[in-house]
């Protein structure tokens, strides 16, 4: 008897750890939340494209009852839900910041801890100046600025060089769309990079955070065929350049501090073809 018993409870033991185990896989493959502060033209443009990938996607709104926040919980899907934005900002894994300045400034420093969390700034910090071109509303970047009221949150600036309708269907422009990303962390960053691929776009690494002054920049340039009101406008593109490496010096520059630490960036243009001649 006490052997049968000591093979019944060992048989129990595998039972237990193999639902455990099961559990264990189960919820890996659940994705996380997505908070998203804002329910204007970005914002509801990249919940229902959340929402496709499999994300739970929650809302943050100065007004959760409005009519606008409960349309963009409809156009979401059946898991979407808006509460205020401190909550949806608590509720969320990876957390985007989706409103425009200035009232990013008050916002982005009111969400509560983001301690771990991955938060992407979109925001373009910047007003027309007297001859209508675009000029920078901070000394840095919006990036740098929300990184410095959140240090514990892993900023990433990303979608913040193309339009809504372009996040909608990246198709519509008849090519491919670059999305430039700046993070001081490596795994935020693949991991975003990850996303802007399944979503159709180009991830591309743009370096630490603080280059996310020169992806501002480009948002400020982006915008300029629309306030020139010409009939065509521009997405960006980084074609790939294949024959760099062909034509590398070693003393043409110092490598970068993480060179032999590059996030690893999802392949969305094939193989480098081979140099000149070769």
């Amino acid at each position: 008897m006490k052997t049968h018993h000591g093979i019944i409870l060992c048989l129990a033991a595998v039972i237990v750890a193999t639902t455990s185990t099961i559990s264990v896989a189960d919820d890996a493959r659940v994705k996380p939340t997505v908070g998203i502060i804002g329910t204007g033209d970005m914002g509801d443009s990249l919940g229902p494209r959340f929402a496709e990938l499999g994300y739970s996607v929650v809302y943050g709104s100065r007004n959760p009852d409005s009519e606008k926040a409960q349309n963009v919980v409809k156009l979401t899907g059946d898991d979407a839900r808006v509460t205020t934005q401190k909550e949806a900002a608590q509720a969320g894994d990876i957390v985007v910041l989706a409103v425009p300045w200035p009232p990013m400034e008050t916002v982005a420093q009111n969400l509560g801890s983001l301690d771990g969390k991955i938060v992407i700034d979109i925001s373009m910090p910047a007003e027309q100046a007297e001859d209508g071109y675009l000029v920078s509303l901070v000394e840095t970047s919006s990036a740098e600025m929300i990184q410095s009221w959140n240090p514990g949150a892993r900023v990433v600036k990303a979608f913040a060089t193309l339009a809504s309708y372009v996040i909608d269907n990246p198709d519509v422009v008849g090519g491919p769309v670059t999305v430039p990303i700046a993070s001081d962390d490596r795994a935020a960053k693949e991991r975003v990079g990850k996303i802007i691929a399944a979503m159709g776009l180009d991830p591309v690494d743009a370096g630490p955070l603080r280059l996310s002054r020169e992806i501002e920049a480009l948002q400020r340039l982006y915008m300029v065929p629309l306030l020139q009101r010409r009939s065509a406008a521009w997405e960006p593109y980084f074609r790939r350049s294949y024959f760099w490496e062909c034509i590398w010096t070693d003393d043409y520059s110092d490598p970068v501090g993480d060179a032999d630490d590059l996030a690893d960036m999802p392949d969305t243009q094939g193989p480098a073809r081979p140099c000149p001649g070769t």
